[in-house]
């Protein structure tokens, strides 16, 4: 088995992530590192987030051997992943909100983006915006509050329909068909929020996109050992022979980090759910 890859967020949300991934590459072996002590990511200041995340990250990795590093935070990968790159020598992946997608999917060309307030913010995605949804009207909701509900349901604790309506009441009452969940947290919400929006509002992310960019990398990683990087001849027969593999095995072997004094019972059984049946806490400030 490889070495192991390691997805990063600010809390809980990046598990959706890691589940796309392990459904492309199951006999992966995987480590979720969360940096739960500054959550939410949405309310930190621009150098504050970059320093602390290249700091955690790097120090982490040079204490773990890992593959790959998949920034699994829409936040974090709107900022950090220019420095991370330039002091890791492993492929560093992050998250895009899915807008282009969007605009495809959308039928009246009204679509809308729910992210934190960092990521609603930032250029990267208003640059986004205008590159891939010039023709169609795009609404902007921010929320940091919707992160914390999704770690509250990670928990164990209940959301109501009540608590979801206080935040995406402006979304029901537009005529938007398409929103975005531009933060890896909201998928963990998904079916509260359908059942709240309704089946006219169709709610897409970027998980799947993401596993099929490790898997491609993996792929490339492969052919590069195999074929002593002669050619890529052999292309189909590798990406068969990986995914005949990933079919025939069970989940790898899961094991999560985080940053606060302690996490709960709730928020442990969530992540032996998502394959990580052991948890240890590292410092961020390290």
């Amino acid at each position: 088995m490889s070495k192991p890859i390691l997805v990063f967020d600010s809390g809980i949300g990046g598990l959706t992530i890691l589940d796309e991934i392990r459904q492309a590459l199951p006999n992966e072996s995987y480590i979720y590192l969360f940096d739960n002590a500054r959550l939410p990511y949405g309310e930190l200041a621009e150098q504050e987030l970059i320093s602390g995340c290249v700091a955690l990250i790097t120090d982490f990795v040079q204490k773990q051997s890992v593959s790959m590093v998949v920034i699994a935070c829409n936040t974090a990968s709107t900022l950090i992943l220019p420095s991370l790159r330039a002091v890791l020598n492993i492929p560093v992946v992050g998250v895009v909100p899915a807008i282009k997608p969007a605009a495809l999917l959308s039928r009246n060309k009204h679509i809308g983006l729910l992210a934190t307030p960092g990521t609603i913010k930032r250029a990267y995605t208003h640059e986004l915006i205008d590159q891939f949804a010039s023709g169609c009207s795009v609404e902007l909701y921010a929320s940091s509050e919707l992160v914390m509900l999704a770690e509250q349901k990670a928990a164990g604790d209940p959301v109501t329909q009540q608590e979801l309506a206080q935040i995406l009441s402006p979304i029901l009452e537009s005529e938007l068909d398409t929103l975005v969940l531009g933060c890896t947290h909201f998928p963990i919400l998904k079916q509260e929020m359908q059942e709240y929006l309704g089946d006219r509002v169709s709610l897409l992310d970027s998980g799947k996109a993401v596993a099929a960019r490790v898997l491609t990398l993996k792929l490339q990683t492969q052919q590069e050992w195999v074929l002593g990087k002669q050619g890529g001849e052999y292309r189909d027969v590798i990406r068969e022979r990986v995914e005949q593999e990933s079919k025939n095995m069970l989940y790898g072997t899961g094991l999560a980090y985080y940053t606060s004094e302690e996490i709960g019972q709730g928020l442990k059984k969530t992540l032996a759910k998502f394959g990580l049946s052991k948890s240890f806490r590292v410092s961020h400030s390290e």
